[in-house]
């Protein structure tokens, strides 16, 4: 019974992002799903919220945020930098250039991880490579940026050195007294959206295979 119990948790989740998946009647896929279950059984799709605070917090600009939520949920709230491509729009060809490209990393999100986790797939399945998604979501973000807790007394050094940088992250991304995403409200005013714009298209490699 445990052994069915476990697959039931794996199954499911994966089963539902699958349904969820947009359609696509267009672009042919390049990965099995064979390839895909494979891929998604590794996990390396995720980004931890502390890399994505560090990058946000240093204005690193190698990477992309992608809320792909709604439109009126982007407005409510999004991350600072990011751009809003609702996953019903994946497949719309304006965003090809974005998706599909080797200057900067994709970071996906949405509340959970359920619906960005449909846009990487969708996008893998495609064959592009560069796309990542934020590890818990907006929900975890809030609990491990925005209202970090301090650890056990007992706990191990390696805890609290995490806890004081999320501390340091949380202050300079303006946490302390946020709301959960999916409660429908937002942590003071969203931040200002940028004008979308594709990134330079991939030069084709001379030779090889």
């Amino acid at each position: 019974m445990k052994a069915l119990h476990f697959l039931a948790i794996f199954i499911i989740p994966l089963g539902l992002i699958i349904a969820a998946v947009p359609q696509n009647k267009t672009k042919p896929y390049k990965l099995t799903a064979d390839q895909l279950l494979d891929e998604v059984n590794t996990r390396t799709q995720y980004i931890a919220p502390e890399t994505v605070a560090d990058m946000i917090v240093k204005k690193d600009p190698s990477y992309r945020l992608i809320d792909v939520r709604g439109a009126n949920d982007f407005e409510k709230f999004s991350l600072p930098g990011a751009i809003n491509i609702p996953v019903t729009d994946l497949l719309s060809d304006k965003y090809t250039d974005l998706l599909n490209q080797d200057v900067k990393m994709n970071i996906f999100y949405s509340n959970g991880t359920i619906t960005a986790n449909e846009a990487w797939m969708v996008t893998r399945q495609l064959g592009y490579k560069n796309n990542f998604v934020l590890e818990g979501g907006l929900n975890y973000w809030f609990d491990a940026i925005l209202n970090a807790q301090k650890p056990a007394s007992t706990s191990p050094d390696e805890e609290f050195a995490k806890y004081d940088f999320r501390v340091g992250a949380g202050k300079a991304l303006g946490g302390g007294g946020a709301v959960a995403v999916q409660s429908g409200q937002s942590q003071g005013a969203a931040s200002a959206k940028p004008a979308l714009q594709a990134a330079p298209k991939k030069k084709k490699a001379s030779g090889g295979c």
